[in-house]
């Protein structure tokens, strides 16, 4: 699944080595959400490590991620990780120029998608067994 969404730079972090064929570096985008301020942690891997290396904590960006998820069980135990891995960072200023059709309110979508609210249009499903507790 295939989304983007548009913040501030809060925080970016030191690339890490995890093992021998695999690094991830990690950062936060700061995002209004009407009352509340969300701050989300994204990462990038392998080669799109250096994305950010043109940008600054405080530039306003468009990041565009997919989102993926996957069980792990430990003791007879589940837990669930979900993953916000970025493919893509550009300027603000360059996605909106691109974009003229961009509604002011709306942060995030679903990839080509036509936007619609924020929280509707990329994380709820339209169908109807659709049976989340919230």
């Amino acid at each position: 699944m295939s989304f983007d969404v548009q913040g501030k730079l809060y925080e970016i972090f030191d690339e890490q080595q995890v093992s021998e064929k695999f690094r991830k570096r990690e950062f936060v985008l700061e995002i209004p959400d009407g009352s509340y301020t969300q701050y989300i942690k994204f990462q990038l891997t392998q080669d799109k490590c250096n994305v950010l290396d043109q940008f600054k904590v405080g530039d306003d960006v468009k990041v565009a991620f997919n989102l993926s998820g996957k069980p792990f069980t430990k003791n007879g135990t589940t837990m669930y990780f979900t993953n916000l891995s970025a493919w893509r960072v550009e300027s603000a200023d360059a996605a909106s120029a691109a974009n003229t059709s961009n509604n002011a309110g709306n942060n995030y979508r679903a990839a080509g998608a036509p936007q619609q609210p924020a929280m509707a249009s990329s994380f709820i499903s339209d169908e109807a067994d659709n049976d989340l507790p919230f």
